[in-house]
């Protein structure tokens, strides 16, 4: 029965992870133009905050990493009361998945607390806690600002997280234990797309317990 649950929640997490990347380039494609408003989902209500639940505890945790207030693991309430404190006139805005309300993604336009520099910021929340913070950034076609802009971010992550493990052609990843940062950059004529990604995979495994296992045929 071990097994077979852990078989189980690696499946989950596999097919998760994928449709994490995927949604990150949609987004990216997006903020060409940086929209004000980042959707229609209902506001998130007071009434409505699912609660968090810490992670387990390890002999080891490595250093925590943390990137522009936010952090992988974070949980609901601290990412919306950050969230909104640095929204860029724009309101934050949440929606639960049409299965169940302990999973739940949010967004909104948001400025650097310290550069100014303009994201939009995405967070992904199973049973309170965040397994994937995300932040996208975006040069359109005939920005000057577009290769500086991969630049500055590749100096800034260094400065903070220390030598990458590349990830293909266009990636780089920092790993903390079961948490990392990746960071992942796109480019077409003088485009460029950026996206600073946080994970926990800890938390991102509890997406086992609200997914369907395939049904078996009978041989």
């Amino acid at each position: 029965m071990a097994m077979q649950a852990g078989s189980e929640t690696l499946r989950a997490r596999r097919r998760f992870r994928s449709i994490y990347w995927v949604m990150q380039f949609v987004r990216m494609t997006l903020l060409l133009a940086l929209a004000p408003t980042v959707g229609r989902a209902q506001a998130p209500a007071s009434g409505t905050i699912p609660p968090s639940r810490s992670p387990s505890p390890t002999a080891t945790t490595p250093a925590l990493p943390v990137y522009r207030t936010f952090t992988p693991g974070m949980s609901y309430r601290a990412f919306v009361e950050r969230a909104r404190a640095l929204a860029d006139s724009d309101v934050l805005r949440c929606q639960t998945s049409p299965h169940t309300a302990q999973v739940m993604e949010c967004g909104v336009v948001i400025r650097g607390p310290r550069d100014a520099a303009r994201f939009y910021l995405s967070a992904h929340f199973i049973e309170g806690n965040a397994d994937v913070v995300a932040f996208y950034d975006s040069a359109g076609f005939g920005d000057k600002r577009g290769v500086p802009l991969v630049d500055r971010t590749k100096k800034e992550l260094t400065g903070l997280f220390g030598r990458p493990r590349p990830v293909g052609k266009s990636g780089w990843e920092w790993r903390y234990g079961q948490r990392a940062v990746r960071f992942s950059w796109r480019g077409r004529g003088t485009a460029r797309w950026v996206s600073v990604t946080l994970t926990d995979r800890d938390v991102m495994d509890r997406i086992s317990a609200y997914v369907t296992p395939p049904v078996r045929r009978k041989s």
